[in-house]
C-alpha cells in the first residue's frame, strides 16, 4: 500500500489501516530467547539428581525456605504499597510545607543498596552498638534486663527491603498520578469527593498499572536478594542457592532451588497482570494544569510525617551512619583507587540502562502490534531473570559462553591452526548481557505500564495520516513516553550500579566496582572501611535519581 499524502487541511475519504510490520515481532521473540538462555541453561541443569547432601538439604530446609520467602513478600509489598502510594500522592496531588524538597527526596533510598542498609542499621542497633548503649545508660538497665527487637530476622528484612525499595511504587505511581485525568477529579468533587474518597476512588484504581508494575519490581528485587538475608542469617531460597552451590558443591541442588525460586517469581507476574489486566486508560484533559488539595492545620503534620518517616530511616540514619563509620575507620572517598571505581561502575550502568530500555521498547512495542502467544510469551519470559539470584544468571551464562568458546577455539586450532581463546567469557560485553537478564523485567515492567496509558485511538490516527508502525512509535509513542523511558533507565542504572553477585563473576580480570569493593571489606568484617565504596555507590547512584524525579515533576505542566 502505498504512503497516503495529505496537506494539512486535506482528510481522506476511506482508509485502509496499515497493517504493521513483522519484523519487530521477529526481532522481540529473538531477543526474548537471547535473554531467556542463563534461565534455561539453569533449567537444564536442574534436571539430575543431586548429592545426599544437597538432596537432605532441600528435603529438611525446604519448608522453612518456602515460608520465609511468604513473609518476607507479604510483608515488603505491603509497606512498599502503603509508602509509595500515600507519598506519591500526597507530593503530587496536596500542597503542604516541606513538599517541593520531599517529592524529590523521597527516591533518595534507592541508592541505597539493602545489604548496605543491613550492615549499616545492625551496627547501629545491636547490643554493643549505639541505641543500647544509650538505653543502658539512660536506665541503668544490664545487659538482660530488659527485651530489645532484634534487627537480624524475618521482620528486620522486610522492613530493610521496604526501606530501600518503596521507592519502585513511588516513582511509578507518581508518574502515573502526574498523568491523570483532570476531568475524573471534576466529576469527583461534583459527587461530593473529599480528597481521602478521591484518592481511593479514582485515583488509585487510574494508576493501577503503574503501582502494580512497582510493587512487582519491588517483590522481585527481593526474592533476588543475597547480601541482605544472609547478613540478618533468614533462611530463604537465595541462601539455600548460596549453601548448595558453594558450600556443598552441588550445581543441580542449586538449580531446583533456583526453579523452584522460579516459581515465586512467575506467581508475582501473574498477579502483577491480573492486577493490571487488560486496562487502558484515556489520560483526557491531561495538560491542564492539576488542581490541588491545599493541606493545612493537622492535616499538613500528618502528610510531612508521613513522608519524611520513610525517607529519614531510609536514607538519612544511614547516611549518618555510614559517614560516621567512614570517619572512624573509612579510606580516602576522593582516591585515584575510587574515582576508577566509580568510572568502570558508571561505564556499566549507562550502557546497560540505554540497551534495557531499548530493548524494552522493542518487545513492549511488538506485543502492542501484534498482540498474540508469542508476544505476550515474549514478554513473560523477558522477565524471569529479575528473581534469579545474580551468581546463577552468571554461572548460567558462563555456561553456553565457554561452550561456544571452547568450540571456536577448537575448531579454528585445528584448520588454522590459531588460537582464538576466550572471545566472549570474562569480557565487558558478557558482564552487560547478564545486567540485562538481571534487569530487563525493570524497564520491560516500566515501560509496558506507559505504553498502556496512551490509546489505541492515537495508533489509528496516525496510520490513518499515513505513518507507519515504526514512524507512529518514533513520533507519537517515544515523546509520550518520555517520563516513563527515564524511569525505566534511572532504575535500572542504579540497580546495575549495585549489583554485586553476578558482577563478582563475570567481570574481566582487573576490573572492579564500588559494589565489589564494599563486598571485599565487609566480607572481611571492616565494615568501617566498607562504608568508603558504600558511600560511593550512593553518591553514584544520586544523580540520576535526582534528576529522574525532576524529569518526571516536568513531565506534566503545572506539575511543580
Amino acid at each position: 500500500m502505498s504512503r497516503l499524502t495529505l496537506s494539512p487541511f486535506e482528510r481522506p475519504a476511506s482508509v485502509e489501516r496499515v497493517k504493521p510490520r513483522r519484523g519487530i515481532v521477529y526481532l522481540a521473540l529473538f531477543l526474548a530467547l537471547l535473554l531467556f538462555t542463563p534461565v534455561l541453561s539453569v533449567i537444564i541443569s536442574a534436571i539430575g539428581t543431586g548429592s545426599g547432601a544437597g538432596a537432605a538439604l532441600m528435603e529438611t530446609v525446604l519448608p522453612r525456605y518456602i515460608a520465609n520467602t511468604l513473609v518476607l513478600v507479604i510483608l515488603v509489598g505491603i509497606g512498599v504499597f502503603v509508602i509509595g502510594t500515600g507519598a506519591a500522592w500526597l507530593v503530587t496531588m496536596c500542597r503542604f510545607p516541606g513538599r517541593a524538597i520531599l517529592e524529590w527526596a523521597l527516591v533518595l533510598p534507592l541508592a541505597i543498596p539493602a545489604y548496605v542498609m543491613a550492615y549499616a542499621y545492625t551496627d547501629f542497633l545491636q547490643h554493643p552498638g549505639p541505641v543500647q548503649n544509650l538505653l543502658r545508660d539512660v536506665t541503668g538497665w544490664g545487659p538482660r534486663d530488659y527485651w530489645f527487637p532484634n534487627i537480624r530476622s524475618v521482620e528486620g528484612a522486610a522492613l530493610m527491603f521496604t526501606l530501600v525499595l518503596y521507592p519502585y511504587v513511588y516513582l511509578l505511581g507518581r508518574a502515573a498520578f502526574l498523568k491523570q485525568s483532570v476531568a475524573a477529579f471534576d466529576v469527583g468533587r461534583t459527587l461530593g469527593r473529599t480528597p481521602w474518597l478521591s484518592f481511593v476512588t479514582i485515583a488509585v484504581p487510574l494508576a493501577r498499572p503503574g503501582l502494580a508494575a512497582g510493587v512487582a519490581l519491588a517483590l522481585m528485587e527481593t526474592l533476588a536478594d543475597f547480601g541482605t538475608v544472609a547478613h540478618f542469617s533468614v533462611e530463604t531460597f537465595t541462601t539455600g542457592i548460596y549453601r548448595a552451590w558453594f558450600s556443598m558443591g552441588d550445581r543441580i541442588a542449586a538449580a531446583q532451588l533456583s526453579v523452584g525460586l522460579l516459581a515465586f517469581v512467575i506467581l508475582v507476574i501473574a498477579l502483577e497482570r491480573a492486577q493490571r489486566g487488560g486496562a487502558r486508560f484515556d489520560a483526557g484533559r491531561k495538560y491542564e494544569d492539576l488542581r490541588y488539595f491545599k493541606l493545612k492545620g493537622w492535616r499538613a503534620v500528618g502528610a510531612i510525617l508521613f513522608c519524611l518517616t520513610p525517607l529519614f530511616f531510609g536514607f538519612i540514619l544511614p547516611i549518618i551512619i555510614l559517614i560516621n563509620l567512614s570517619m572512624i575507620g573509612g579510606h580516602d572517598l576522593f582516591g585515584p583507587r575510587y574515582i576508577q571505581l566509580a568510572l568502570n561502575t558508571f561505564t556499566l550502568a549507562g550502557m546497560s540502562a540505554v540497551l534495557a530500555v531499548a530493548i524494552a521498547l522493542v518487545i513492549a512495542y511488538a506485543q502492542r502490534l501484534q498482540p498474540g502467544r508469542l508476544t505476550v510469551a515474549a514478554s513473560r519470559i523477558s522477565s524471569l531473570g529479575y528473581a534469579m539470584p545474580g551468581s546463577i544468571i552468571a554461572v548460567g551464562l558462563l555456561i553456553p559462553l565457554t561452550t561456544f568458546d571452547n568450540t571456536l577455539d577448537a575448531w579454528m586450532r585445528a584448520t588454522f591452526g590459531v588460537s582464538t581463546g576466550l572471545l566472549l567469557t570474562g569480557t565487558i560485553a558478557a558482564l552487560i548481557f547478564s545486567y540485562l537478564v538481571r534487569f530487563m523485567a525493570v524497564a520491560l515492567s516500566t515501560v509496558e505500564a506507559g505504553l498502556a496509558k496512551i490509546t489505541l485511538s492515537m495508533d489509528d490516527a496516525a496510520r490513518t495520516l499515513g505513518a507507519t508502525a515504526g514512524g507512529a512509535m518514533r513520533r507519537v509513542h517515544l515523546p509520550m513516553m518520555q517520563g516513563c523511558s527515564l524511569t525505566a533507565a534511572m532504575i535500572v542504572f542504579v540497580d546495575v550500579t549495585k549489583e554485586l553477585p553476578a558482577t563478582l563473576i563475570m567481570r574481566p580480570f582487573n576490573f572492579d566496582t564500588l559494589a565489589i569493593q564494599a563486598y571485599r571489606l565487609a566480607s572481611d568484617e571492616r565494615l568501617a572501611a566498607a562504608s568508603t565504596p558504600s558511600l560511593a555507590i550512593v553518591a553514584v547512584g544520586l544523580i540520576p535519581v535526582i534528576f529522574l524525579s525532576r524529569q518526571i515533576a516536568k513531565s506534566r505542566p503545572g506539575s511543580e
